[in-house]
């Protein structure tokens, strides 16, 4: 039996409170409809849904409410949790990052390596501080910034009407970037969805549509928590809080795609003579360490070790023996398309606290 309580969730949530354009019961309404445990919203440089006392359950959905800080470039957008109060925006990126970590939050880069120049109105936001250490999370896939980045002139229409489909996978610098600062320290990969529900209008303005409905959106890339105990509708916010973030601090997480197949229940581990480890944990190498992979349909595993593909295996049921400690993870495509992304699992040369 899995020692960890899976709850799925969408990160990177703009409402009514900046320039989304639902209201959090709103949307934590169609959280629920979409089979959701926990939304995080994130709207730009204000945190007056919590002052209003937003941050709460919403039937069976934990709305945690969290805002989006960026400088005064309008670059390094950073999503920060764990606030009571706004930190001063005019400062310099790795300012307010190390003023959100000196106020007991935490932060998570928002679409790091953003690119894109068909939409002069909509420039790329990338993050450019990367002198600072004081962030805890990556978003190693955003859902809206892959959707912009992949315009040209000849298939906006195709992507408007496919948005599900037209969501393909995280970019591999933003993947390199993330292997490589999990090789000094823990670093967790989130997924985002940096939805807005924007309206736009067509036809000389006599048709409105939005870009993209909420619904839509929840339905593509999801983040998965391993949490310590369960998640129960009605829990005290705060403990339901604590274990949330507890899970994205040690890096208990998993990144899916829904368009591509549920994910839940995929399972992760090493194991050895001396335990086992988890996703988010540590374990001391020895000559028979095993990685176990269990999927809930047919896929192929790629097992990345230290930023490196070492081996790739088709299956439901998969294992991959090591030969050698590193920083180890692993990729799934589902029918060639990306659909799983496991934060890292640490093999170490030397004792190390076990996550049994």
């Amino acid at each position: 039996m899995p020692p960890f309580h899976e709850i799925v969730g969408c990160i990177h949530i703009h409402s009514i409170y900046s320039d989304g354009t639902g209201t959090i019961p709103e949307i934590a309404k169609v959280a629920e409809e979409v089979g959701l445990n926990f939304i995080m919203m994130t709207d730009h440089n204000n945190l007056r849904a919590l002052t209003n006392g937003e941050e709460k359950w919403y039937g069976s959905v934990l709305a945690i409410i969290g805002y989006e800080i960026n400088d005064i470039d309008d670059t390094n957008h950073y999503l920060a949790f764990g606030l009571t109060e706004e930190v001063n925006r005019n400062l310099p990126a790795p300012q307010y990052v190390h003023q959100v970590a000196l106020n007991g939050g935490f932060g998570i880069i928002a679409h790091p390596d953003e690119r894109r120049d068909v939409m002069l109105e909509h420039p790329p936001y990338p993050w450019t501080a990367w002198n600072s250490d004081d962030y805890q999370g990556i978003e190693i896939w955003n859902q809206m910034s892959e959707w912009m980045e992949g315009l040209t002139p000849w298939n906006k229409l195709w992507r408007f009407i496919n948005p599900r489909r037209s969501t393909v996978g995280p970019s591999i610098q933003t993947l390199q970037r993330w292997d490589q600062v999990n090789e000094k320290r823990k670093v967790a990969g989130i997924g985002g969805v940096d939805a807005h529900a924007h309206k736009h209008r067509m036809f000389g303005g006599l048709v409105e549509v939005t870009i993209f409905r909420y619904k839509i959106q929840f339905q593509t890339v999801r983040t998965h928590l391993l949490l310590t105990k369960p998640l129960l509708p009605g829990l005290d916010v705060e403990e339901a809080k604590k274990l949330v973030y507890d899970a994205i601090l040690n890096c208990r997480v998993f990144v899916s795609n829904f368009f591509n197949g549920d994910a839940k229940g995929f399972l992760f581990w090493a194991e050895n003579e001396s335990g086992k480890a988890h996703i988010g944990g540590d374990i001391n190498f020895a000559p028979e360490t095993t990685l176990h992979v269990h999927l809930p349909a047919m896929a192929q595993v790629h097992f990345i070790c230290n930023g490196e593909l070492i081996q790739k295996k088709e299956g439901k049921i998969v294992t991959h023996k090591v030969d050698r400690p590193g920083l180890y993870r692993v990729e799934v495509l589902r029918q060639n398309r990306a659909w799983i992304y496991a934060n890292h699992i640490r093999i170490i040369g030397e004792p190390a606290k076990l996550d049994q």
